[in-house]
């Protein structure tokens, strides 16, 4: 067995055989293999070892067993057993990747064995039923005292809820998100929808109004009426009412409760074990299949375009993408893209196809969710072939930058809709993120929160220092905190630290970037940004920064070029008005007001945009002289930032070192009627 160089903290060490009969086929085992890796890329493990047993380490017990949970449950019934050994923790000793093994090879195919050690490095009621087994002898120095984790058949009577819910013809799919009666859909709003989830799971007791709106609503204060709204849509969702009450009944004075009996589960139930608590960090694990060539013409361009789109999304560090020869295993295959999803262990595939004519080639590209076969995105890319490499960075980059937004968008929603008890780090940072794009001064301090709650749960998670850092920056140009060097300095640290954690991250470097503006060290902040960019050259937001950077360097054809790459790379980011907004600054310093006016104007009509796209808009308007434009603009500023002056433009544009940039901005203010 290969060995692994372990740092210095306990880790716990899982160790995985397949035993196979002799008519299983090898790209079986090498199915199997894959499949493991990709798992423990998904749970935070590293492989040590691959072969005939192979070995896993995991910092910690709760990530270990969520890793060979999910790698049991997804047993194919090909024929070939998988049998896991687990061991470590705080109480092993250095010779525990060992030991893990050879309680691996002391059970029966189809078990998950686990030491007291390991036992110890769990939750006080960890999410399993674990059976005792005794002592089992490893071949070291003493036995060590194992356990057996709840094999699938006993999973009913250790309180294991499976994936579907039945009651009376009805079915709660908790993996679809959907209640179905007798097999059809039934239409139900996600927030009712969770609600009927929370009351069955709990259906042995009365569930307070507390603990409902605690898990619907999380932070926010909502009416009884909102609650009393939700209680009615799922009672008519299931032909109930607040007479009847045959499933939803009402505790008065107290809340709800489940009153039907669930349906025991049919023997032919898939396989399945009941997870460990998730990791701290889930980065969703996405597999580029190989886009089909339709036509002969296309086929060397189809590998090709497959590949550089999967190098692009790789360098967006917050993904997990497989491994080219995993996916391209699958190249034809006829199985459903669920199918091909859960054997590759991916959240999300990316699937499309290329057409050649000539010398147009079209390029269709779907980014699908594995677990509900449901399409997110899907776009088409028409081009005509100059240069085929330079055709397929054109390609790749767009499809890998819209990929990640609309990942990025899918991550916030299920964030949202976990309940508030089970959010972890990941959870949180995309609760963060979700509060970061409303670009509030309520939204800021509910993401600052956020953030640093995530950073409390994982403090070695890169993305969540970086988006805080930036966070503070805003508050600070965007809204109302005051201008300080405690919080500069701050944002600084924690910037620094993003980097210190992941110096391969673009996004950290961004951040670093922006950071070193607010502080008006330019040099470092387009060094930083260019770094960015030189890490993942498809981020929009880098160009978005570096454009900035470089419009208050004076080099604003530079600047704008940037900015137009980001609307092209992003033209749906939820920064998009901020890539028109400052795109506007940059014409106005030109003295090309009239497109100013324009880019400001596109800024402004974003649903999110801050006040600061209107306020650019009529300093643009002002120079321009349109009187009645200029009031309308005014107007529309003064709503969004009622007591909006020159005065508090120039103290929040402290970042910008020019004066006559500042003096600028400032003069077309004053024309438009801005005291």
């Amino acid at each position: 067995m290969g060995s692994c160089i372990m740092p210095p903290e306990p880790r716990v060490f899982v160790a995985v055989e397949e035993v196979a009969s002799d008519v299983v086929a090898e790209t079986s085992v090498r199915r199997s293999a894959n499949r493991i890796e990709t798992l423990a890329m998904r749970y935070g493990g590293r492989l040590c070892s691959n072969g005939p047993g192979t070995t896993v380490a995991f910092e910690d017990g709760s990530a270990a067993l969520g890793f060979a949970s999910a790698l049991q449950g997804g047993s194919e019934g090909d024929g070939a057993g998988t049998r896991i050994g687990i061991h470590g923790g705080a109480r092993a000793g250095p010779d525990a990747a060992a030991v893990a093994l050879d309680l691996c090879r002391a059970v029966l195919p189809g078990t998950i064995v686990l030491s007291d050690a390991v036992r110890a490095d769990l939750p006080p009621e960890p999410d399993v039923s674990l059976a005792p087994l005794g002592p089992a002898g490893t071949g070291r120095a003493a036995p060590v005292e194992a356990y057996r984790v709840a094999a699938p058949g006993d999973l009913a009577a250790a309180g294991w809820e499976p994936r579907v819910l039945r009651f009376g013809g009805y079915e709660i799919d908790t993996g679809r998100f959907e209640l179905r009666r007798h097999g059809r859909r039934v239409p139900l709003e996600p927030k009712a929808f969770d609600l009927l989830l929370l009351l069955a799971r709990n259906r042995q007791r009365t569930v307070t109004r507390d603990e409902i709106f605690g898990a619907l609503w999380a932070d926010r204060i909502v009416s009884d009426a909102a609650l009393s709204s939700q209680i009615k849509a799922v009672r008519q969702a299931l032909g109930d009412d607040g007479v009847a009450q045959h499933t939803i009944a009402t505790v008065h004075g107290r809340g709800f409760r489940f009153v039907r009996r669930l349906e025991p589960q049919a023997a032919a139930a898939p396989r399945a074990v009941a997870p460990a608590r998730p990791r701290a960090v889930g980065r969703p694990v996405v597999a580029v299949l190989p886009l089909a060539a339709l036509g002969a013409e296309a086929d060397l361009l189809a590998d090709g375009l497959t590949e550089d789109v999967l190098t692009a999304l790789a360098k967006h560090r917050w993904l997990c993408v497989i491994a080219r020869s995993p996916c391209f295993a699958f190249r034809g295959s006829s199985e459903p893209v669920g199918v091909i999803g859960e054997k590759l262990g991916a959240d999300y595939v990316v699937t499309g196809s290329v057409r050649r004519e000539g010398s147009r080639v079209r390029t269709t590209v779907d980014i699908v969710d594995a677990r509900t076969a449901n399409a997110l995105w899907s776009e088409r890319f028409d081009r005509e072939i100059e240069s085929v490499f330079d055709l397929q960075e054109d390609i790749s980059g767009k499809v890998a930058s819209r990929i990640t937004v609309e990942l990025g968008i899918v991550e916030q929603k299920k964030a949202a809709r976990r309940p508030r008890a089970g959010r972890g780090a990941w959870d949180l940072y995309h609760l963060g993120l979700a509060a970061f794009y409303r670009f509030t001064p309520e939204s800021n301090r509910r993401c600052q929160e956020h953030l640093r709650a995530s950073i409390r749960l994982a403090p070695d998670f890169a993305e969540p220092h970086a988006r805080l850092a930036y966070a503070i920056v805003l508050s600070m140009v965007y809204f109302e905190s005051a201008v300080n060097q405690g919080d500069m300095d701050e944002a600084l640290t924690l910037a620094l630290k993003a980097v210190a954690l992941d110096d391969q991250d673009a996004n950290s470097y961004f951040t670093l970037g922006r950071v070193r503006l607010a502080r008006r060290e330019y040099r470092l902040a387009i060094d930083a940004l260019e770094q960015a960019l030189a890490l993942n050259p498809c981020l929009a937001l880098s160009h978005c920064g570096l454009g900035d950077s470089l419009a208050y360097e004076d080099r604003l054809d530079e600047a704008l070029g940037h900015f137009r790459t980001a609307i092209e790379l992003s033209p749906h980011d939820p920064f998009r008005w901020a890539f028109f907004s400052y795109g506007s600054l940059a014409h106005l310093f030109r003295r090309d007001f009239a497109q100013a006016a324009d880019w400001a104007g596109r800024a402004a009509q974003v649903p999110n945009a801050h006040y600061w796209a209107h306020a650019h808009l009529v300093s643009a308007l002002g120079h321009i002289g349109d009187t009645h434009q200029a009031e309308a603009a005014r107007a529309a500023l003064l709503s969004a930032r009622p007591g909006f002056t020159r005065a508090f433009a120039r103290e929040r544009l402290f970042y910008i070192k020019r004066e006559d940039q500042t003096r600028l901005y400032l003069d077309g203010l004053a024309r438009a009627g801005i005291p």
